[in-house]
């Protein structure tokens, strides 16, 4: 059976210690998991998968599946891929459709609430030792931090600071602009007084952002304004088989391919190129969703897939948006099923991104019905 999305939701995307820093996981997914459920006329799905990277731990899938009134019948599955969970929470879900009906899969992340993370001391003299993030990848390898990764890759890509500053003042222009015209309107679930994404920002000319200074490396490339936000926020879709969409008469979007791939964690952004290459060799998308971490790096993986940049992000992406690490993958496919199936646009659309140790997912999909 043919798996397909027939509704799409998310939350406005709140920057960590913004508008929804008071709001956990699990009660920034529930909503929207409701939300996609009442969009689709449905009640019942046979289980919940939800990305997230930095939670509490404890399966907030399930818990978020409790809290949106789905039952205690109802099983619920947490992934972590670190930046790609939310994306291949809805690869999973759609390997799963072939003997079952409905599927809400999807991401979360609250970087506002996630608790302190600390390295059991080796001795009872020493303190705990906090830390902000997992190893990705062995030492010996190398496991680099983000910045200075992306800094790597942009650099080796020959792709310098104008081209990203330009890149960034686009996402952030055609964001305000999306919002403006209402095109965000019908995704959006509002949590408490947030009812629009908090980062978007007027007004970031290239010549504004080439005022700052690098943030990660002596002579690096990429700043504050050309990467993203750490953010908070959730996104989730309805899988079900082509055979019962088309019962219930409604459109959607048919993942027509989906590849992982692995590249050198010393070069983590580029972990979704080989992916990408696989799906676009078969597939020519008429747009893109790449999640923007930072500019250099977005701009590098597009131009090795063979992609126009202009195609990427019509409505802005993460540099605009922000990075709910979990979610952001399922972002990107919610932005996809906002602009095929409810604008009735392009036929064909590819959602992917890259994620820490070097990992990637991409996906093609098409607009059906």
């Amino acid at each position: 059976m043919t798996p397909v999305v027939i509704a799409a939701r998310r939350t406005p995307i709140g920057e960590a210690g913004g508008v929804l820093r008071a709001v956990d996981a699990d009660r920034l997914a529930a909503p929207v998991l409701r939300a996609v459920l009442d969009d689709a006329g449905v009640e019942e799905v046979d289980e919940v998968l939800l990305g997230n990277v930095l939670g509490p731990g404890g399966n907030p899938a399930r818990v978020a599946a409790l809290r949106a009134g789905l039952g205690e019948t109802t099983p619920g599955m947490t992934l972590d891929r670190q930046c790609a969970s939310g994306l291949s929470a809805i690869t999973t879900a759609a390997s799963m459709v072939t003997d079952r009906e409905f599927f809400l899969a999807g991401g979360v992340e609250s970087p506002s609430t996630a608790p302190w993370r600390a390295w059991r001391p080796r001795t009872a003299a020493e303190p705990p030792r906090f830390y902000q993030r997992a190893p990705f990848a062995p030492p010996e390898i190398g496991d680099p931090e983000m910045g200075p990764a992306a800094d790597l890759v942009a650099a080796e890509a020959g792709i310098g600071r104008e081209r990203q500053d330009a890149f960034a003042a686009r996402s952030h222009a055609r964001a305000v602009a999306a919002h403006e015209a209402g095109r965000f309107d019908a995704e959006l679930v509002p949590i408490g007084s947030a009812t629009r994404d908090e980062r978007p920002r007027r007004g970031f000319t290239p010549e504004r952002l080439a005022r700052f200074r690098p943030a990660f490396s002596a002579g690096g490339t990429a700043t504050a304004a050309n990467s993203c936000g750490i953010s908070d926020g959730a996104a989730a879709v309805l899988i079900t088989s082509e055979e019962r969409r088309a019962e219930l008469g409604v459109p959607g979007l048919r993942l027509v391919g989906a590849r992982t791939s692995g590249v050198d964690p010393n070069r983590l952004g580029l972990g979704a190129v080989p992916a990408m290459r696989a799906l676009c060799a078969q597939h020519a998308p008429e747009v893109v969703e790449f999640n923007e971490a930072f500019a250099g790096q977005t701009l590098a993986c597009l131009d090795a897939a063979g992609l126009d940049e202009e195609l990427a992000e019509p409505d802005g992406g993460a540099i605009a948006l922000g990075h709910p690490w979990g979610a952001s993958g399922a972002v990107l496919v919610v932005r996809l099923f906002s602009r095929m199936v409810r604008q009735d646009g392009p036929l064909l659309g590819m959602a992917a991104l890259s994620s820490g140790g070097g990992l990637g997912v991409a996906t093609m999909w098409e607009r059906v019905g």
